[in-house]
């Protein structure tokens, strides 16, 4: 008796999918001198935490990253800088085949951008402004991977690098920021209701109706400036992954600006109609609903949506007329199969 097998047909045998262990090691078998990044990185991390720091007065460590680690807990819209490093590698790892395609060689020419990065940290060390040296210190490690795989991978790298941005504590900075969010969107909201129809009276930051019905102060808390650092993160990452041309990743980044202010408003004027409508109670009912808001996010997302759809780019091949003097695919495919048959 003949043993009976699997027939299959030529090419199409199924191809066993890798494993995450597989992949992992295939993509980084794609970069040269790993030893060489490794010894570097560690030497430059090595000098951030024993001489990171020179401001011994709010936490006591010489240790860039110590202070981080305290600021970050001193404040809480800060603590997202904690997930950027992770943000950073999923990023990568989503984007995998692009960045193994990148030619990887040795440029020395960005030991510039680390001795810039030294001579930031050396000046933030002197006039014990830690935020200055966390700028030299993420300029330098840039400068570092430019060094060992070159200045196509520092071009590809370049906008998801952008995301240890978010690694700054703002702090103490915050009210730079969000006095004039505050006040924009409170202009915004008085112009825009009055346009509605609904007379609003605005004396600074205050909002109220000439009843007295209801009176709202945009404090700080409501400034806009987490859905700003929240819309520009989410900025950053659709325009990556969505464009190829830096000026529309640009475009994208920039228009997150806008698209914060545009959600804040929203998000006061539903508090405003909700006070015509049902009095103080109800204004303060739709500022502290946590369902409701989620819409001023729904917002800004969609009008990002729009704006990539808008600039949207043409990643297929251009069709193009048939060339009577070159094969047609089709038919090459189907010689191949009945010399197959």
């Amino acid at each position: 008796m003949k043993a009976e097998t699997d027939l299959q047909t030529p090419g199409q045998e199924a191809k066993k999918r890798p494993s995450l262990k597989e992949e992992l090691l295939e993509f980084l078998g794609c970069f040269p001198d790993k030893a060489l990044f490794l010894i570097l990185t560690g030497l430059w991390f090595l000098l951030f935490h024993l001489f990171g720091n020179s401001t011994f007065g709010y936490t006591d460590t010489s240790s860039l990253f110590g202070w981080l680690h305290y600021d970050y807990g001193m404040k809480a819209g800060d603590e997202h800088g904690y997930l950027v490093p992770f943000a950073f590698l999923a990023l990568i790892w989503y984007e995998k085949k692009r960045f193994m395609e990148v030619k990887k060689e040795q440029w020395w020419p960005a030991v510039v951008l680390v001795l810039l990065g030294i001579g930031i940290h050396l000046l933030g060390y002197r006039v014990q402004q830690v935020r200055i040296s966390i700028i030299g210190f993420f300029l330098g490690w840039y400068g570092i991977m430019g060094m060992v795989w070159g200045r196509a991978w520092l071009q590809a790298v370049f906008f998801p690098y952008i995301l240890f941005a978010f690694c700054f504590p703002i702090g103490t900075l915050a009210d730079r920021i969000s006095v004039p969010l505050r006040l924009l969107s409170s202009v915004i909201t008085e112009d825009v209701s009055n346009l509605l129809g609904i007379k609003v009276i605005r004396n600074g930051t205050m909002l109220s109706n000439m009843a007295g019905d209801y009176r709202y102060e945009v404090a700080a808390a409501c400034s806009g400036l987490r859905s700003l650092i929240a819309t520009l993160g989410i900025a950053i990452v659709y325009g990556f992954l969505t464009f190829k041309s830096g000026w529309r990743r640009g475009l994208m980044v920039a228009s997150a600006i806008p698209l914060a202010v545009a959600a804040n408003v929203t998000r006061l004027m539903m508090i405003i109609l909700a006070g015509e409508v049902f009095g103080q109670s109800g204004g303060e009912y739709v500022h502290d609903s946590s369902v409701l808001s989620m819409i001023p996010y729904l917002v800004a997302f969609l009008g990002m949506f729009f704006l990539a759809h808008l600039f949207r780019e043409n990643r297929d091949k251009k069709r193009r007329r048939p060339d009577p003097e070159e094969p047609d695919e089709s038919e090459e495919t189907e010689t191949e199969e009945v010399a197959r048959d």
